[in-house]
Formats: structure tokens, C-alpha cells, sequence
């Protein structure tokens, strides 16, 4: 199957009885694409979170800032964050009881990282079809336009695959979509450490570099329903899943149980799926 063949469109939540989000969010969501903030972690889970990928910088260096990408059958603490219930709960709300993660990655930009990303829609880049992934971001660090909080651009989520070109600037990504300065006025996603925000797979974002004192660290995990097929066999052999609640009765999606180790290992990983 290739891009012209794949489902684009955008389906909009139907839950008339949410138990974690409200009807207004759900519609907020609907309409604008992504919804935030929420509280997921009290501040000990904060300082423990931090720590914890501090330690997976610690063992990589400097290469793992942009490079920790679909860890999540890997890593033991990557994948207790990515079966969290708080996160989970959340979730169910948007893509119901069945939740498949199939990507994750942590972000470190770095104080005076001159690196932008793009504006860009991550399922145009995904072989996945339909496209229903709903993307948590959890700040590790406290983000704002002072450290180059991730930026949505509302409404562009149901515009369906739009047009690309080699970014001019430094960038972490190889493509960048034309047109956006037309659509509207962006959004930060300023969020405190331990707040999360959800966006829809096809929704704009971007983040500018980061000129301030200040780190900007967070976790993205990519989820699904299970009715969502992988349609390219490079990628169905690359995607390390986790079934985190329900059940996969389609049969799609390999499950992967929690790991013993917290060793990274960049050199030996898995391929990057998730990422563009």
C-alpha cells in the first residue's frame, strides 16, 4: 500500500460517557486537534522521572538527546512510563479500551540547541493505515515558548497529507510542510514537568530552537487502536508493540512484555519507527 493509498481522513471521538476527560475537551479535541494540560505525576515522580533519563544520557552521551527512539519493549522504565494507568486513562477516552503503543521517544534540546523541528504531520511519515494515533507528550522538564515548547497549529489536523520540501534552516528532520504561516496562529504547548498534552496524528506541530539557559526534555508515545494496520512488511517486522490495555483481537500487533534491564544500548536498538 502506498501514500495515496493509505486513510488520511481524521475521525472525530465519539464518547458520549468519557471517564477521565470531559465532553468539552472531547469536542475541544474534535475540533482543534489536540487537548492539554493534564496532571499525570506529583513532584517526587517528577524528580524521579528526571532522573531517570538523566541516567539514559548518562550512559549514551551526547548522542542520545535526539536518539532514544521505540525503546519502549527495551527499556524496564520506559515501558512502566508507557503502561502508566494515569496516561492510560487518559488515552481510553480517545481511542477506547483497546490501546496499542508502537512508538515512543525522549527529546533533549539541549540550552542554545540551534536545531529547529519543522512544522510537520507525523502520520504523512508512518506506515499505518488508518491513521488514529493519538501522541501523549510528557514534559520532563517544565516547557514554554522560553525553551521551545513544541508549537500546534490548530484546526490542520483534518486537512489530510499535505505538501513537503527540504527544510532551509538546521533541522532535526529531512522534510518540512509549506503553506503553514497561512493557516492561523500556532500554539505553545506549554506544559509544567508531569503534565501531559494529546494531539492527533495528522495535526501540524513544530518547535523552534531552544536560544534560552534552560533544557527542554519530554517523552512522546504513540498509541493506537488495534483496528489501525501496519502496511508495509519492513515496518511490520521494525514495530516492537505493547499491547498496554485490552486486547488485540484483529492479531495485528506483536506484544512485548516488560523487560528486566535499563541498559541502553543506541548501536544495538531498534529501528525508529516513530520518528521522522
Amino acid at each position: 500500500m502506498n501514500r495515496d493509498q493509505r486513510d488520511f481522513s481524521f475521525q472525530p471521538v465519539r464518547n458520549s460517557t468519557p471517564h477521565h476527560l470531559t465532553t468539552d475537551q472531547i469536542q475541544f479535541f474534535n475540533r482543534e486537534g489536540y487537548v492539554q494540560p493534564f496532571d499525570v505525576f506529583g513532584p517526587e515522580e517528577v524528580e524521579t522521572n528526571r532522573h531517570y533519563l538523566n541516567t539514559l544520557l548518562e550512559q549514551a552521551g551526547p548522542a542520545a538527546n535526539y536518539g532514544i527512539n521505540c525503546f519502549q519493549a527495551r527499556l524496564a522504565g520506559l515501558w512502566d512510563l508507557c503502561t502508566h494507568p494515569k496516561i492510560l486513562d487518559y488515552v481510553e477516552d480517545l481511542i477506547g479500551p483497546h490501546i496499542i503503543c508502537w512508538a515512543s521517544a525522549f527529546f533533549c534540546k539541549m540550552p542554545k540547541d540551534m536545531k529547529q523541528v519543522p512544522w510537520h504531520q507525523d502520520a504523512a511519515y508512518w506506515y499505518l493505515s488508518p491513521t488514529r494515533t493519538v501522541t501523549v507528550w510528557l514534559a520532563i522538564d517544565d516547557v514554554d515558548e522560553e525553551n521551545s515548547a513544541m508549537r500546534f497549529m490548530p484546526r490542520s489536523h483534518n486537512k489530510g497529507f499535505l505538501k513537503t520540501r527540504t527544510p532551509e534552516n538546521p533541522s532535526v528532520l529531512h522534510l518540512e510542510t509549506v503553506g503553514v504561516d497561512a493557516m492561523g496562529k500556532p500554539v505553545s504547548n506549554n506544559l509544567r514537568a508531569g503534565q501531559i498534552s494529546m494531539h492527533a496524528d495528522m495535526l501540524l506541530h513544530s518547535s523552534l530552537p531552544n536560544l534560552s539557559e534552560r533544557r527542554r526534555a519530554g517523552l512522546t508515545i504513540r498509541y493506537c487502536p488495534p483496528e489501525v494496520d501496519i502496511v508495509d512488511e519492513k515496518w511490520k517486522r521494525k514495530v516492537e508493540a505493547i499491547i498496554c490495555r485490552g486486547r488485540d483481537p484483529m492479531q495485528r500487533w506483536k506484544h512485548h512484555d516488560r523487560p528486566s534491564s535499563d541498559i541502553l544500548d543506541l548501536e544495538n536498538g531498534p529501528h525508529s519507527v516513530g520518528s521522522n
